[in-house]
């Protein structure tokens, strides 16, 4: 009978148990969605700086109306820049978008709004970061969905793809208008 040593079973039984971690974790439903402590509670109040001339955000904006969503951007986030034309065509597609202009230079952020379009109906500047913090953001883009009251329904982390529309946005935005 062939002895074999336990250090030599150890790598095999550490592979089949990091492969069932994989494989039990590919199976979610979105891998990337990140936990929510605000989703389904109301939209933080919100203080915002208005932006270089633009309209603000007021807090009464988000608690009145349709779906809306509030966009954490800057123009040094290169996945903001890759996302802006899915926040232009949401826009265009009559959806409110407001957004939050997060720990930048004023003028980089007009620059960035004047290459690639505004979308935003109102803007509100966070210099500090403390509304951030607030609202649950882990970094930009980030991209929170309220209903026609001001409740969060649906938080999205990272960049608005196509894919992300179709398979998380629309249907939580339908969802939503339905309620109403």
């Amino acid at each position: 009978m062939v002895k074999v040593s336990p250090l030599l079973v150890l790598p095999l039984v550490i592979f089949a148990l990091l492969a069932g971690l994989f494989y039990v974790g590919m199976q979610r439903d979105n891998p990337d969605a990140l936990p929510s402590a605000i989703k389904g509670n109301p939209a933080p109040v919100v203080e915002f700086e208005p932006m270089f001339g633009k309209p603000a955000i007021a807090d009464a904006d988000l608690r009145t109306g349709g779906v809306k969503l509030v966009n954490f951007w800057a123009s040094w986030c290169a996945p903001c820049r890759a996302e802006h034309p899915n926040l232009v065509a949401l826009a265009e597609q009559g959806l409110t978008v407001y957004g939050v202009n997060y720990k930048d230079d004023p003028g980089n952020a007009l620059g960035f709004l004047e290459e690639l379009g505004d979308p935003f109906s109102a803007i509100g500047v966070d210099q500090t970061g403390r509304q951030a913090i607030e609202w649950g953001v882990a970094a930009v883009p980030e991209t929170f969905f309220l209903d026609g009251e001001g409740k969060v329904i649906l938080r999205f982390a990272g960049p608005i793809t196509q894919r992300a529309l179709d398979r998380d946005i629309w249907p939580a935005v339908r969802a939503a208008q339905s309620d109403n």
